[in-house]
């Protein structure tokens, strides 16, 4: 997959949504899982990028597996907590739910034709 494609959709989307744009970081790594993309921005703007409850994370993670899907490679999101954050760690059964929201790229196709 071109590195450009997914990278510069994250930027752009998530540049869009934050009120310090300047501070948005990116990292793609490709290994024999897929591809990482790992996000940072400001502290003050984390609420924005996670979203209540999620959800503004979760979309964002569903559009890159879709971009992933179009060159047949499997990309996810790491969101970075900033230093000095402190936010409650998450219980083990919240977290491996919600890694397991999606099982495939088929389960994303079928959710983002539900909506």
């Amino acid at each position: 997959m071109s590195e450009v494609k997914d990278v510069e959709f994250l930027e752009y989307v998530v540049k869009e949504l934050v009120d310090v744009p300047e501070a948005v970081k990116v990292d793609r790594k490709v290994d024999e899982m897929g591809v990482l993309i790992t996000l940072d921005v400001d502290p003050t703007d984390m609420g924005k990028i996670i979203g209540k409850s999620g959800n503004t994370a979760k979309a964002i993670r569903t559009l890159l597996r879709v971009v992933g899907m179009k060159n047949n490679s499997r990309v996810n999101l790491k969101i970075n907590e900033p230093e000095g954050s402190s936010r409650p760690m998450p219980n083990m059964s919240s977290e491996s739910s919600s890694r397991e929201s999606f099982s495939s790229v088929d389960d994303a196709i079928e959710d983002l034709k539900s909506l």
